[in-house]
């Protein structure tokens, strides 16, 4: 089974033979014990430090269909390194331009992942409401807020509604969370331990989607909820709201309320909050776990990874565009997929 791998520490990449050989470089630029990882076992790479390599490594990765995701000191996304698009559709391209230019068949689609967004917070604050949380306020609000979703005219007003919704689900954070505090939500730069949890998972979830879309048909540029721009894949932020949930919040409930993340594992700085580097590991480590649970998945009759679910739902995306059948955002229900 294909793994994704971490580098955290400066180094070089290379190619050695049929392995990629990773050595890390520190301040004085003196090399440490070099990795080798075997070619046939990498699904991606994320580089979470800087990276020295050549052309020819990244031939090599292009040939053997690995992508690498790189991330700033700030952990800002920065952009991929994608191997060659194979899977290209000129009549899914049109299907997916089609259907943003038409505004009627835009917003079908984007409030389509405004309920599946609100029907996973949901779920999670139940969850925790069950646990003498006392969130029935919270949950109050967002059931009125998801009345407004199929009557929204406009992105800008379906937008506000999930604005509104976020807000009332980031309220409950708090309530959820043990020793640590949300206060309200800041980002670029998070400037607290929950807000920098978020903003890193956020990023996670967003590059996980970015590679489920590379590995189907669609276009990550052509979006529908968000507004496609320039220098970003916004479908991939499309198809994160719905994942975010599960994936990424209930990540932050575990490793805060577990204690296997406490203040030693962010550094503070002035108006600004990351995790450090062991930090990053734990929550990476939680992340991955989370990636490979399974779930029974009512219309395959099978278990399948939250991994696996997010490439189904760009599966399900293009059937809607192509005509074949109508697209329904993942819902979690219990331990199934509805």
């Amino acid at each position: 089974m294909k793994k994704t791998y971490y580098l955290f520490n400066p180094g070089r990449l290379s190619r050695k033979d049929n392995t990629l050989k990773f050595t890390p470089v520190d301040e004085k630029g003196v090399e440490g014990q070099p990795r080798y990882i075997p070619v046939e076992g990498v699904d991606d790479m994320y580089v979470l430090g800087s990276l020295d390599a050549n052309s020819a490594l990244y031939n090599f990765l292009g040939k053997n269909g690995i992508c690498i995701h790189f991330f700033d000191y700030y952990e800002n996304y920065t952009g991929s390194f994608m191997a060659k698009d194979g899977l290209l559709a000129g009549r899914m391209i049109v299907a997916q331009v089609n259907y943003h230019a038409n505004s009627a068949k835009r917003m079908i689609i984007a409030q389509k992942f405004i309920e599946g967004a609100s029907h996973n917070m949901l779920k999670n604050l139940r969850y925790y409401d069950s646990r003498g949380k006392g969130l029935s306020t919270q949950i109050e609000q967002i059931e009125q807020y998801q009345t407004s979703i199929a009557g929204a005219k406009m992105i800008n007003q379906l937008m506000g509604i999930e604005g509104n919704i976020r807000q009332s689900y980031y309220e409950a954070f708090n309530s959820i969370l043990n020793d640590f505090e949300m206060g309200k939500r800041t980002k670029q730069p998070p400037q607290n331990p929950v807000n920098a949890l978020i903003s890193y998972g956020n990023m996670m979830c967003y590059s996980q989607c970015l590679r489920a879309i590379h590995q189907t048909q669609l276009n990550p540029t052509v979006s529908y909820l968000h507004t496609p721009g320039e220098r970003r894949y916004s479908l991939a932020l499309d198809i994160a709201e719905i994942f975010k949930p599960i994936l990424v919040d209930r990540v932050i409930f575990k490793v805060i309320n577990k204690r296997e993340l406490q203040m030693k594992h962010f550094n503070e700085q002035l108006n600004r909050c990351l995790l450090n580097e062991s930090g990053k590991k734990i929550f990476i480590k939680a992340f991955e776990e989370r990636l490979s649970e399974t779930i029974q998945h009512r219309t395959l009759k099978r278990n399948v990874s939250y991994k696996h679910l997010i490439k189904l739902e760009c599966y399900k995306l293009s059937k809607h565009m192509l005509g074949i059948e109508e697209y329904k955002p993942f819902k979690i229900d219990r331990k199934s997929v509805v």
